[in-house]
């Protein structure tokens, strides 16, 4: 059976490399990603232009910068001894209310179609300040569990700066882990994604939003702003550490180490730069490929008319980097299909053989989004209310993730987390 999987998973990655090396997708006409009455959202996109050059690929290229061994070995030692996931999730101390218990003008925030299978809300009270950002579950898992545990990772960040960055929060991110164990009694804790400083003798919290999120094996990968150059943040799951005095400062303070109200601590053990401006929007992980990808979408300046760029690394098949991108002989890491497309406003993004999914925003920020098929078939997106609008996805919209095994789409926006199958969106696409 293992073998048969791969060999499909083989067939299915030449299939894609062929389609995206060779064939363009057929984003044709108003009619498909868009109705004629919705022509302000975006243009008629046409046909995306593969990017095969050897220097169109090098622009897209990821630079590994690693955090000194000794560094995190420093930290270790100073906070004690780190905490698995388990010890994690047995501390939640929150708990995400069911559909039925959000408030009406909470549950807007839903997609209209296809609709949720599942949906939870935050409290308004622990999220108040906080922007919502990307959403995973470990993705090599075929049910979504990490040890036994079945698990999400909900990244929010801070507002951003006003001058005043005494206490720490500004913009600082941080991941709910939610014990998903129980479908109808979801909980969870907050971890500070922190980023090592002064030789590991302190850290401070990586300030950005978080749009895209992938958990493969123990390996976290976060996208970062640019603000500090780096474009992803690689964080170790196993290397949790506690944060043991409640305040709302971040790193250390008299008495031991806080994390901006968070019970735990995620030190970054490497980052990837991107050269020039180039910024990656959401990032997701396609299994349906041998071997296994990372797929990126471009983050486009608003009120930009360059066109949008999709790309995908191949995962690195060395069971010492598992889950982080392959490199070459120069140590870098290069797509192996990439191209560029008119479609704007891409907020999430998800390949799955020769059908790739994205999430896009409507002209109006904190309006409905779209959601819309790309593949051989041609593109489709779902319609929805008299009219068939296609302004049917979340408000606004979001990152999206998929769990391999289960097909389970998990996306967030406003408050509501929320998940539906795979199959559910292809039946709403036609």
């Amino acid at each position: 059976m293992k073998h048969r999987g791969r060999h499909r998973r083989r067939r299915r990655g030449r299939a894609l490399r062929a389609f995206l090396a060779g064939t363009a997708f057929a984003l044709t006409a108003a009619a498909t990603m868009i109705s004629a009455s919705q022509a302000t959202v975006t243009d008629t996109p046409g046909r995306p232009i593969p990017l095969t050059s050897a220097a169109d690929l090098a622009e897209l290229r990821l630079e590994r910068e690693p955090v000194a061994p000794a560094d995190l070995d420093r930290l270790a030692a100073a906070m004690g001894r780190p905490v698995d996931v388990g010890a994690v999730l047995a501390g939640a101390d929150h708990t995400l209310r069911g559909a039925d218990a959000c408030t009406a003008d909470e549950k807007r925030a839903l997609p209209a179609a296809p609709a949720a299978t599942r949906a939870y809300c935050f409290g308004a009270a622990d999220t108040a300040s906080l922007r919502p950002g990307a959403v995973t579950a470990p993705g090599d898992s075929p049910d979504g569990r990490w040890q036994g545990e079945r698990v999400l990772l909900s990244a929010w960040s801070g507002p951003p700066s006003d001058g005043d960055e005494a206490s720490g929060e500004a913009g600082a991110a941080r991941v709910a882990f939610v014990d998903a164990d129980d479908p109808d009694h979801l909980a969870y804790t907050w971890a500070l994604l922190a980023v090592p400083a002064d030789g590991g003798r302190d850290y401070r919290a990586l300030a950005s939003a978080v749009t895209g999120m992938v958990w493969y094996g123990s390996t976290l990968l976060v996208t970062a702003d640019g603000a500090d150059g780096r474009a992803l943040y690689v964080y170790d799951v196993g290397r949790i550490q506690r944060a043991d005095v409640e305040s709302a400062a971040v790193g250390r303070v008299p008495g031991g180490w806080s994390a901006a109200g968070a019970r735990f601590v995620l030190p970054a053990v490497g980052a990837y730069r991107m050269p020039g401006d180039v910024r990656i929007g959401s990032i997701s992980l396609d299994r349906s490929t041998f071997p296994d990808g990372l797929v990126a979408s471009e983050a486009v300046p608003a009120g930009s008319d360059r066109p949008t760029r999709l790309w995908r690394y191949p995962v690195g098949l060395d069971a010492a980097r598992t889950g982080l991108p392959a490199l070459d002989a120069r140590g870098r890491a290069l797509p192996d299909a990439a191209y560029e497309t008119k479609v704007t406003g891409v907020r999430g993004v998800l390949a799955r053989g020769s059908d790739w999914y994205v999430a896009r925003a409507a002209g109006d920020a904190d309006g409905r989004g779209l959601l819309g098929r790309l593949g051989d078939g041609g593109t489709a997106s779902a319609k929805c209310g008299p009219d068939g609008s296609h302004q049917c996805w979340s408000a606004p919209a979001g990152p999206l993730s998929v769990t391999d095994g289960t097909g389970a789409v998990w996306s967030q926006a406003g408050r509501m987390l929320f998940s539906l199958g795979l199959n559910t969106i292809d039946r709403s696409l036609g």
